[in-house]
């Protein structure tokens, strides 16, 4: 069967196949994908548009919360600093003012950084264990 979709196809297997850590590297990408968009939209007066990434980065944001372990204190002050952005985003959504997205964007991005540092230290020593053996 011929699929219309490569792109679809490659991005459902790359979701498939990922790690627990990369899909949440997933997870922050589309977030700050999301915010990015919502401010164009919102420059382009692209109202609809800008409520829809909108909603996108708020639903990513309840689902970051989600996979939090609560039994740490870093989880309790990254699902308050979700809970930050969650806000924010409902704010720029009722507001169309854009204003909040490049501080959002900056703290989802220095958080997806540090996620994604971890990930690659976890794989390293993944690596270095099967070597071992």
């Amino acid at each position: 069967m011929y699929n219309k979709n490569p792109y679809a196809k490659y991005q459902e297997q790359n979701t498939l196949t990922a790690t627990p850590g990369e899909l949440t590297l997933m997870l922050y990408d589309g977030c700050i994908k999301a915010f990015r968009r919502a401010g164009l939209f919102i420059e382009q007066h692209k109202n609809e548009d800008a409520h829809n990434e909108l909603i996108r980065a708020q639903n990513i944001l309840t689902e970051l919360q989600g996979t939090l372990d609560m039994d740490y204190d870093v989880s309790k002050n990254l699902y308050a600093l979700y809970d930050y952005m969650r806000m924010a985003a409902a704010g720029v959504n009722v507001t169309k003012n854009a204003s909040a997205i490049p501080e959002v964007v900056g703290l989802l991005t220095e958080i997806r950084d540090a996620w994604q540092e971890a990930v690659r230290i976890n794989r390293r020593s993944i690596l270095m264990e099967q070597e071992a053996q």
